[in-house]
């Protein structure tokens, strides 16, 4: 889908614990599962720098409060930075990396048994990584934002926008306190996946 063509199929406000926002749906090939796009009240012009949080779907971490992984942290300090400081947060449905859930949870078992987060995706057949973030360039676009604050530790995130019109003005850390459960997942990902994670 061009962003030319990208239009919200329903917006509505939403007041959260972190603050008002507001919340838009956007197609993502299944009706169930819309992307969703929250933007905070304090978001500036379109020639103002926006704060974004690029954030991708995981149930177990967002919603269970899994301490796996850091995801569900993530997604509460990126909430809470955009209440104090205005922004936008693109909530993307590619779970577990992109692998979906059933397939995570699956990973999760081989991780049990001995396997890193990398070589359990490997294991089931599937990359390292197999998220994309096309749409959420589409969605920027749409909105008319240009320039922005990254809200990440991902560097394939800094790179989405290396030939797109979007300027990255600035990275900005998420830095998570490690917990016993997850820190293992971390070292992988910041050893192995290059994630900028010098609380590690």
């Amino acid at each position: 889908m061009e962003s030319s063509e990208l239009h919200s199929l329903v917006s509505s406000r939403l007041p959260t614990v972190f603050g008002e926002f507001r919340i838009s749906a956007y197609d993502s090939g299944r009706p169930e599962l819309p992307h969703l796009f929250l933007t905070n009240i304090k978001t500036g012009s379109e020639n103002a720098v926006v704060n974004v949080r690029i954030h991708s779907e995981c149930m177990t971490g967002d919603v269970f409060g899994s301490t796996r992984c850091d995801c569900g942290e993530q997604l509460a300090a990126s909430m809470k930075y955009i209440e104090e400081h205005g922004g936008v947060l693109i909530y993307l449905r590619q779970e577990g990396r992109g692998i979906g859930l059933v397939n995570k949870l699956k990973a999760y078992n081989l991780q049990d048994e001995g396997m890193d987060t990398i070589r359990a995706n490997h294991a089931l057949g599937f990359h390292s990584d197999d998220r994309k973030y096309k749409m959420a360039v589409a969605i920027l676009n749409s909105a008319g934002i240009r320039r922005i604050n990254l809200l990440t530790n991902n560097p394939d995130k800094l790179d989405v926008f290396r030939e797109t019109e979007i300027e990255i003005v600035d990275r900005i850390p998420l830095m998570i306190q490690p917990r016993p459960e997850n820190r293992h997942y971390l070292l992988t990902k910041k050893e192995a996946m290059g994630h900028l994670l010098h609380q590690l």
